[in-house]
């Protein structure tokens, strides 16, 4: 073959590749392992989206029934139907802000920390006690009221994640498991004793033993632990110091017996709260248009908010929301376990189950199977500290996922 030909082949082969491959951006030379390119929602921000979502649908159906639940009762006290919803919606969004900012942070870094913040914690929880008032709960910086409980909730979670992941391999011990459990719960539980928040001292002590118990401290311990502390049950009451937790029993359980007028306003607002949960029925009312939030049912923004949850959007929407807590749960643990450390597991572990805790004892007490002791039910009930705290723990959940090695599903 002539060489002319051979040119000729040549260059008709080029000009078929350039014809082929017109329009397209030539591919770059990958260095080392080829690195397949991920959806934008999937790289860069490495954020949990299945989490994330959760969260916010969970907010988002929060703040609506709280406009619903809070408007008439905002109206009537303050002349502002709007007060409660536009102050919740604000905390809403520096909670949101949190939520990513603290995603993006080393949750790892919390771990030589966390001493300090029980320290902040305890600190917070006798400011309280000096401050004006019959109950001691509440610190007001500016318009916000920053409820020490809610820290000390996360303090304990992250102060037994630390604990339990140094001494992972002595959990089975007493000294590393029930001793520091008594000696940081019981001296958290005198404090809050004196505030008096019976119902802080229930989700400590359950978190307590949650986190000790996934820390690996043996079962039969919480025999022991059981004791102890029914032992300083009693002592308390005996003593006088459980006048008013005696005085909260009252009535539970007898909410729609109608014996004394005395009885009658006691069980008011759990009497009220089974009306709202009974006259909802299978599909509700409808948004909006709950009767038990107009004077009847007290304070319906806050503990008993689900009471008219179950009202307006009856047995129905009640139930695919507490699935969708369930499932909030349920892929915080998860995304937990994936953890490449001990810390970030129990952490992790930890900040989910206190979710789990809050709205099950809610439940619990608007249905008049536990004493009213104020419980919030997380992401709905008004409260601003409450609110950002609890975002800002999804955040460190979310910081946890992202230094995880999970596999895309």
């Amino acid at each position: 073959m002539r060489r002319a030909d051979v040119n000729r082949l040549y260059d008709e082969k080029v000009n078929n590749k350039r014809r082929q491959t017109r329009g397209k951006t030539p591919p770059k030379a990958a260095k080392g392992k080829h690195k397949v390119r991920r959806p934008l929602l999937e790289r860069g921000m490495g954020l949990d989206l299945p989490f994330l979502l959760i969260v916010l649908v969970l907010v988002t159906i929060g703040m609506i029934m709280m406009f619903s639940a809070s408007y008439p009762s905002a109206y009537y006290k303050l002349n502002d139907s709007y007060f409660y919803v536009r102050r919740q919606l604000i905390y809403a969004v520096i909670g949101l802000a949190a939520m990513i900012g603290i995603s993006f942070f080393n949750y790892n870094k919390l771990h030589k920390l966390a001493p300090l913040i029980l320290g902040f914690g305890y600190l917070t929880l006798v400011i309280v006690l000096f401050l004006p008032g019959n109950v001691h709960r509440w610190i007001e910086i500016g318009p916000i009221n920053i409820q020490a409980s809610e820290i000390m909730k996360f303090a304990i979670i992250l102060f037994f994640a630390h604990w339990g992941s140094l001494y992972y391999d002595k959990m089975q011990y007493a000294k590393y498991s029930v001793l520091p459990g008594l000696i940081v719960f019981g001296s958290t539980a005198a404090l809050l004793l004196l505030e008096p928040h019976y119902s802080g001292i229930v989700i400590t002590a359950i978190l307590t033993v949650i986190m000790l118990y996934v820390g690996g401290m043996r079962v039969h311990y919480l025999a022991i632990g059981g004791v102890l502390l029914l032992v300083a049950v009693l002592g308390a009451w005996v003593t006088g110091l459980l006048t008013y937790a005696m005085q909260r029993m009252d009535g539970w359980g007898q909410a729609l017996v109608y014996t004394t007028e005395e009885m009658w306003q006691t069980t008011w607002q759990t009497r009220n709260s089974l009306y709202s949960i009974g006259s909802g029925g299978l599909f509700g009312l409808g948004l909006g248009q709950s009767r038990q939030k107009y004077l009847y049912l007290p304070e319906p923004q806050n503990d008993f908010i689900f009471a008219i949850v179950c009202e307006e959007l009856g047995y129905v929407g009640a139930v695919i929301i507490l699935l969708i807590f369930a499932l909030l749960v349920w892929r915080g643990i998860t995304l937990s376990l994936r953890s490449k450390d001990t810390f970030g597991k129990l952490l992790g572990i930890g900040l989910s189950s206190q979710i789990g805790v809050q709205v099950i004892l809610n439940i619990l007490v608007i249905t008049d199977w536990l004493p009213n002791t104020g419980i919030s039910l997380p992401f709905f009930s008004y409260g601003g500290s409450s609110l950002i705290m609890l975002l800002a723990q999804m955040g460190l959940i979310l910081s946890i996922s992202r230094t995880a090695n999970i596999e895309k599903q």
